[in-house]
């Protein structure tokens, strides 16, 4: 029995691996499914989990997002999250079915079951656990744990270009990787698409719009994230 741990570098899967390795200590693969564009934040963080867990994160890759945006020609939307089925859950499929059987670890918690789950190969040769439900930790347990194992989880988990990021974090990037915000530009350049929708906001949809904004002194105000609240929970007693 091969044991996978999925494991994206979000606090819920790095919770579970931390946590897992000292409840129930055995060989683990531990694997993330890189799109090769995370921010140099999110690959020193995966180094240190490499370091906390002393064993290595198989990183399962092969095509980028880069180069499947100029192959198809078209940049991933909130529509069409060609990117999340492409370089994450068909990759992390077909690295299950050459490790079967297996048990794959789940970073789901107690307070988020209704959450909609993926049926990776539907096979009896593959049993999936939720150690995070049945421990019965919620969030405020995964991050005080997190705490306690003195882990940072970096702001940005997701790939720099993701749709899905507010305004106030496309400002961040230009200001911290503006070659970045460079490159993204030329991806809409070349699609004739932006990554952003223009019904978000009354912000310009383009990049291009958005940098000159940012050049001329707008800035967005600041987002409320997570670490900003403060979550208690007895998890460091356990």
């Amino acid at each position: 029995m091969t044991h996978i741990v999925a494991l994206s570098g979000g606090k819920d899967s790095v919770a579970l691996a931390l946590r897992l390795a000292e409840v129930e200590p055995r060989a683990y693969n531990y694997i993330c499914t890189p799109t090769g564009d995370e921010l140099p934040e999110m690959v020193a963080h995966w180094a240190r989990l490499e370091a906390l867990l002393g064993a290595p994160i198989e990183a399962i890759t092969g095509r980028s997002l880069q180069g499947l945006i100029y192959l198809q020609k078209a940049l991933p939307n909130w529509r069409m999250r060609w990117c999340t089925r492409l370089l994450k859950l068909e990759p992390f499929e077909a690295y299950i079915l050459k490790h079967t059987p297996c048990t794959v670890y789940v970073g789901m918690r107690a307070d988020e079951t209704d959450r909609e789950g993926v049926d990776w190969a539907a096979t009896g040769d593959v049993v999936r656990r939720y150690p995070l439900v049945e421990w019965g930790w919620g969030l405020g347990d995964v991050l005080n744990y997190l705490r306690c194992r003195d882990v940072t989880i970096p702001e940005r988990t997701d790939c720099g270009a993701c749709f899905f990021q507010t305004l106030g974090e496309w400002y961040t990037l230009w200001q911290q990787h503006p070659e970045r915000f460079a490159r993204y530009e030329q991806w809409e350049a070349f699609t004739g698409h932006t990554l952003r929708s223009a019904q978000r906001d009354t912000w310009p949809a383009g990049l291009a719009g958005l940098r000159a904004r940012f050049e001329a002194g707008d800035a967005p105000r600041r987002r409320t994230t997570m670490k900003d609240r403060k979550v208690m929970c007895s998890t460091c007693a356990r």
